[in-house]
Parts: C-alpha cells; sequence; structure tokens
C-alpha cells in the first residue's frame, strides 16, 4: 500500500473507506471476468489488485500463469493457488491487470504509490492488454503531484538535485532494491515531464504512464461499474479488450 504522503489529495475521508474497498471490489471483479483458461497474466501491485487476486481464485479458470509485479502480490497470489512464474520464462502476456493512483481524461496514469512502478511498467508492455481498475475518485481533471520516482542509489542525492522538487520516500525500496522518491513539482503537460524525467541519469523509471500503454480501464463508483477504452492501438484501432460499458 501506498504510504500516505503518496496518496493523501486522493484518499477518500476514512468513514469512506468501505464504501471506497466496495467500488474496489467491483472494478476489480470487471476486470477478472476478462480473463480465461490458458492466458498469461501480469498481476499489479496495490489495494485494488489485493481484490483481484482472490476474484481470479474463485472463478476456477484452467492453465493460468501468472506474473506477480511485487513479492507481496506474488505471495497473495500463490496462497489463493494461483500459479506465478518469472517473466522471462513466460514471455509475451495476454493480459496485465493492475491499479492506477491517478487517471486523467486524456489516459495518462500516475502510478507507483506501492514502490513497484519500474516492474509494473514492463508488465504492463509486456501485455497485449493492459487493464486498469480504479474506484472513481482517481479520476482527476488533471494530475497533481507526487509522482513516484525509482532511482539508484549510486549519486542520489545528486539525481535528486537534477530534477528538482523530489525527495526521498524515508527508507522505502523498490521490490529489486532501489529508492523509491516522490516528485512535487509542477506535473504541466505529462509527455514533456515522462520524457524529461526518463532523460535524467539515476532515474531508473518514473510512475507517470502513457495514454498508449492502456487498453481498457474499469470505474466502480456509486453509479456501478463503468469501462472506458485505453489508448493503446490494436490493428490501427482503439482497443476496447471486448469489454462494453
Amino acid at each position: 500500500m501506498a504510504p500516505d504522503r503518496a496518496t493523501a489529495r486522493h484518499q477518500p475521508p476514512l468513514n469512506d473507506a468501505a464504501v471506497t474497498d466496495g467500488y474496489k471490489r467491483a472494478a476489480a471483479q470487471a476486470a477478472a471476468e476478462m480473463v480465461e483458461d490458458e492466458m498469461r497474466v501480469g498481476l499489479g501491485t496495490g489495494s485494488t489488485v489485493a481484490f483481484l487476486l482472490p476474484a481470479l481464485a474463485e472463478r476456477g479458470l484452467r492453465g493460468l500463469r501468472c506474473v506477480a509485479t511485487s513479492p507481496a502480490t506474488e505471495r497473495m497470489a500463490q496462497t489463493l493457488g494461483l500459479n506465478v512464474e518469472d517473466l522471462d520464462t513466460i514471455g509475451v502476456l495476454d493480459i496485465a491487470i493492475d491499479g492506477a493512483d491517478q487517471v486523467d481524461p486524456a489516459g495518462w496514469l500516475v502510478k507507483g504509490g506501492g514502490a513497484a512502478l519500474t516492474r509494473e511498467k514492463i508488465v504492463a508492455a509486456a501485455a497485449r492488454r493492459f487493464v486498469v481498475i480504479v474506484s472513481e475518485e482517481k479520476i482527476v481533471p488533471a494530475l497533481e503531484p507526487p509522482v513516484p520516482l525509482e532511482l539508484l542509489r549510486f549519486g542520489v542525492e545528486r539525481t535528486l538535485a537534477e530534477i528538482g522538487e523530489a525527495r526521498l520516500r524515508g527508507n522505502v525500496e523498490s521490490p529489486d532494491g532501489n529508492l523509491i522518491a516522490d516528485y512535487f513539482g509542477a506535473i504541466g503537460d505529462p509527455a514533456s515531464l515522462a520524457s524529461r524525467l526518463s532523460a535524467t541519469p539515476g532515474v531508473v523509471e518514473h510512475g507517470l504512464f502513457a495514454p498508449q500503454m492502456v487498453s481498457y480501464i474499469w470505474i466502480a463508483g456509486a453509479g456501478g461499474v463503468k469501462g472506458r477504452a485505453g489508448g493503446k492501438a490494436v490493428n490501427g484501432r482503439s482497443s476496447s479488450s471486448g469489454a462494453t460499458e
């Protein structure tokens, strides 16, 4: 789960936590219905994925081969009887499913509050379809800081100075032992910021996910679960992954 400061802007009041958990569960169940027998499935990290894993296990699908983006996801998946393998063993994935900290109108995502952003991006890129599951409060009119960062330990203070308006998230590490920081400066155009962060030496990865990575977004709220196509093109068209609203 993301540290408080990484998600404070987007967390509902505590007395609404049970309601929000219900939304997360509904979005997760909608995505779980997209998975079929024999699929190769990427499993994300975070509180919404925690509802996805039992939803998948309860379906009793045959021959699933899963890849986990964090040790916590791997442990929970295995406990539920899901088969987890290495990504290099499986290769191309049929589908990857993950949550998001923010989703803007253009389909840009902020991810990585749970510190697994690099693995999440690798798995999303390895999937033919990348499906995002969120509760309605994660839909925002414009992306806001913080943007999670994974940084090399070597020269980290120099890296932070080069980025500007970024600071380490205490002693939090990525699953691969790198440092996790957050960028608190203005986001403006997400594509420009993503390019700048990617070009900064010492930045392993950033938490901005482009719309072109996303096939479909399930959004759950008071009005039920609704779907929205992402920007990932399949055969020259935006993919809705065969789902309907």
